[in-house]
């Protein structure tokens, strides 16, 4: 009888075992008592328990890791910029105080910042806020509005200052993970994340001068953006983002940033002279045309001009009792070629120049009285006091 009665109640409780864990309530417990001792785990694992490999100790997945370690690693230097500036147009509000924000990136332990010209060029006051919310007055170092980029300083201990480590432009391709981080709006040290869009892009910064080999993205920037650095998945900057392509004013997903390399070239310049001295070929001016450039004014005892380029002529004409000076374009010579590369616009000559040095010699191919001659120019600078001998 005990035997039966011991059987009758093992089965009547596991009938109400059996009730009690198809409740909501108990299924929760019972489920929990199951793994006492024994590590929980996250809804996702209990669907596909072999994703949780994919996991660091963290709980992060491989990408999120490097998104995570990228910011940590660089937000320190990531600055907060507001310039103020006072209004010279002729209209009503002449002569106000006009305020504008952006970002920038400590490049070294001295307190110089990077940023865009757009940011700080023409401001009366700067003032730079750190990561740790400590706001510094200041001063200008250098500016170049051609490429859009300057040079800001603060006086900081070193120890407050955390620089961007420099990357490659030369390495990057299109889909590669880009994180851009700036204060949009004012919020400090935001981090975005998304993929070279494109390459070799140009942009219109400054008049008539286009920027060559810029970085299209998708990583959102919107105003206040502007200034802040571009890193790869390694947390070197590769950029400096300057603008967006938009209808609104606001992020549309395109996004633009001006490569480290052009960065690498112009900074130092900065640093040394304040401003960019630039190779000048001394052609001011040429006429574009469908087989290539075709020169309209050659510099007064220029480097062209010393090299043995020819622009036009001037030539005396009469008609009845009048005399007048008549241009001969035909004397003119015809640029085609630059060290072997072939020159189809004004753009292409001006950006082959730009990657050039002070005192470097090129070789240009002209067309000059119907055969092509090869000329040697030596580029001079467009700082006399640079000028090579």
């Amino acid at each position: 009888m005990r035997l039966l009665v011991g059987c009758f109640c093992s089965a009547f409780l596991g009938s109400l075992l059996t009730i009690w864990m198809t409740s909501p309530a108990g299924k929760t417990a019972v489920v929990a008592q199951d793994r006492a001792g024994t590590e929980q785990l996250t809804p996702i694992e209990r669907v596909s328990p072999t994703i949780k490999r994919i996991f660091n100790s963290e709980g992060h997945t491989p990408e999120e890791a490097v998104t995570v370690a990228v910011y940590e690693a660089v937000n320190r230097s990531v600055v907060n910029i507001t310039a103020k500036s006072v209004q010279n147009d002729r209209s009503l509000w002449a002569g106000r105080i006009s305020e504008g924000s952006g970002s920038g990136a400590v490049i070294d332990l001295e307190g110089n910042i990077l940023t865009n010209h757009h940011v700080v060029g023409g401001a009366k006051e700067i003032a730079v806020t750190l990561y740790n919310g400590e706001t510094y007055d200041a001063v200008s170092v250098g500016s170049d509005p051609l490429n859009d980029l300057a040079v800001i300083r603060v006086e900081v201990a070193p120890e407050e200052l955390f620089p961007v480590t420099f990357g490659d432009s030369k390495s990057l391709r299109v889909g590669m993970n880009v994180f851009a981080l700036g204060n949009p709006f004012g919020l400090e040290r935001t981090l975005t994340t998304g993929i070279i869009s494109s390459l070799n892009r140009s942009l219109q910064i400054h008049g008539n001068w286009k920027i060559k080999s810029i970085i299209q993205i998708d990583a959102a920037i919107n105003p206040g953006s502007s200034g802040g650095p571009l890193l790869d998945s390694h947390g070197r900057l590769i950029g400096i983002n300057t603008a967006i392509a938009t209808t609104s004013g606001q992020s549309s997903g395109v996004g633009f940033a001006i490569p480290v390399s052009l960065i690498s070239r112009v900074v130092p310049q900065l640093l040394k002279h304040h401003r960019v001295i630039r190779p000048e070929s001394g052609i001011d001016k040429v006429y574009q045309t469908d087989k290539g450039l075709l020169i309209a004014e050659l510099r007064p005892n220029g480097p062209a001009e010393k090299a043995g380029l020819r622009g036009p002529k001037m030539v005396k004409s009469r008609r009845g009792p009048l005399t007048f000076n008549r241009e001969d374009r035909s004397a003119a010579d015809l640029i085609v070629g630059l060290d072997d590369q072939k020159i189809a616009s004004a753009e292409d000559f001006l950006g082959y120049i730009e990657g050039k040095s002070p005192g470097d010699q090129v070789m240009l191919t002209v067309v000059r009285d119907g055969r092509k001659v090869q000329v040697a120019l030596n580029l001079g600078s467009t700082d006399p006091a640079e000028r090579p001998e």
